[in-house]
């Protein structure tokens, strides 16, 4: 089920159990996975893309493994909020995630969540090639700790 609203999303998980972060690339999907308590976002793979249904399986296969409660996409807004064509694309492939899983799929502006990522691995001084291998699944885990945080936020103040 494709959940729009954070609030909504929060909602729709279920308790103790963690969270599934997603940086969609053209060539590579960055995966993170957060701990049980939501409190901490960490990079955990980078899939290669290949077709939809191999690149769907193999994170259904993550989440499977990590016992994961909900999904969330980085959402690739214009600098001025609108939606583009890559914000068509990422709505695409959660809409034909679903189909696949009971999973709630939420989604959390991802402006910037890239260039934070290659600032932090410029500042740890790493390589143009190991920036390369992971720069996706950085950028997830920025993505999934701006979710973590906003949910924190959230139960402070029920």
């Amino acid at each position: 089920m494709i959940i729009e609203e954070i609030e909504a999303f929060s909602a729709a998980l279920p308790p103790h159990r963690a969270l599934m972060g997603l940086d969609l690339g053209e060539k590579t999907i960055g995966v993170a996975i957060s701990d049980g308590l939501l409190s901490v976002a960490s990079p955990f793979e980078t899939v290669k893309r290949r077709k939809f249904g191999l690149d769907a399986a193999r994170l259904l296969e993550i989440a499977a493994g990590r016992g994961i409660g909900g999904i969330i996409l980085g959402l690739p807004r214009n600098m001025d909020g609108s939606e583009g064509p890559r914000c068509q694309s990422t709505r695409a492939f959660a809409r034909n995630l679903e189909r696949l899983t009971d999973l709630p799929i939420g989604f959390w502006d991802e402006r910037l969540s890239t260039v934070a990522a290659e600032k932090a691995l410029l500042e740890a001084d790493t390589t143009r090639k190991r920036r390369a291998e992971v720069i996706d699944n950085i950028a997830a885990s920025y993505i999934l700790q701006g979710v973590l945080d906003r949910l924190s936020h959230l139960r402070a103040t029920e």
